[in-house]
């Protein structure tokens, strides 16, 4: 599982619990195969009560998971790694304010569409139609979605672009949150995530699964608890020197090769079906997932 941290106190029991060696030291051993209290306190050469308060910190900070399962000695704690890898956010280092025009897109409003099961949608008060069947992605309901999946095929949306024939653009920025689409969840289960802007291939995403350990922060509660719960937040950036996801190259695309200056923009989200992993993919809106959030763009110009 990858963990999205920031500098806000939510993420503070992950730093809390990265602040010691015995801690970190714990992690590492998590990383070659699950261990019980007992063994962890004799590798640290520490009490099982000291263990066991390292293990909660841990365990608080999603770093770890535990479960009692039967051993010849009784009941035992089982301890295994659960993060894989964390990603810090930090304040953009622009020390001046850029201006930017900035559209939001929900979800639901997507002008077309070709996905194959398993696939569904739902507004932040209930299922829109029936899970797997792709026909409801025409129901006049669909624009109230707020979470939607599909296993292959796309969504496309269309959107307006305000920029004045004075305005130079530098820089779009394209955020969502995503993550693959399992039967159920499996946060191994990747999938090969591609965009589009204005029919110009931006590059692919590799998912690494399809979460559903814990509740999304702001899922509904009567979501049920069995599919995905929350994605990752992307930053999908394009300017003169290329495409970029979260700060990472992934294709040579700039912003004037996307036809940047047409008066409406079409944004597309695939699993195509050549890709080398085909494993979903879940997007999240307001009201579902871990960001409070829909498609958001952001041009910004000079």
């Amino acid at each position: 599982m990858m963990m999205d941290l920031d500098l806000t106190e939510e993420s503070l029991p992950v730093y809390e619990a990265l602040a010691s060696k015995v801690r970190l030291s714990v992690l590492r051993l998590l990383g070659e195969k699950p261990m019980n209290i007992r063994e962890l306190a004799e590798a640290q050469q520490v009490s099982s009560a000291i263990m066991t308060k390292h293990v909660q910190k841990l365990e608080k900070a999603r770093l770890i998971r535990t479960e009692l399962v039967r051993g010849k000695a009784g009941v035992q704690k089982m301890c295994t790694l659960q993060a894989e890898a964390v990603q810090i956010a930090f304040p953009a280092l622009d020390t001046v304010k850029r201006e930017c025009h900035q559209t939001t897109v929900s979800v639901g409003h997507y002008t077309d569409f070709l996905v194959e099961p398993t696939c569904g949608l739902a507004s932040e008060e209930k299922i829109i139609g029936e899970f797997d069947e792709p026909r409801y992605f025409l129901d006049p309901e669909r624009v109230n979605a707020k979470i939607l999946w599909f296993y292959k095929g796309f969504v496309e949306y269309k959107l307006p672009n305000f920029l004045h024939s004075g305005q130079t653009p530098t820089e779009l920025e394209i955020s969502m949150e995503l993550s693959s689409e399992a039967p159920f969840t499996n946060e191994n289960w990747p999938s090969d995530i591609s965009f589009s802007l204005n029919q110009v291939g931006l590059g692919t995403w590799r998912s690494p699964g399809d979460f559903g350990d814990r509740l999304g922060k702001y899922t509904p509660s009567w979501w049920p608890r069995v599919v995905n719960q929350y994605g990752l937040l992307k930053m999908v950036r394009i300017n003169g020197k290329g495409t970029y996801m979260d700060g990472k190259q992934i294709s040579d695309v700039t912003i004037e090769d996307v036809l940047i200056r047409e008066k409406q923009w079409i944004f597309r989200i695939a699993v195509e079906d050549d890709a080398e992993h085909v494993g979903g993919v879940t997007l999240f809106g307001r009201e579902f997932g871990n960001y409070n959030q829909d498609i958001e763009f952001r041009l910004y110009y000079s």
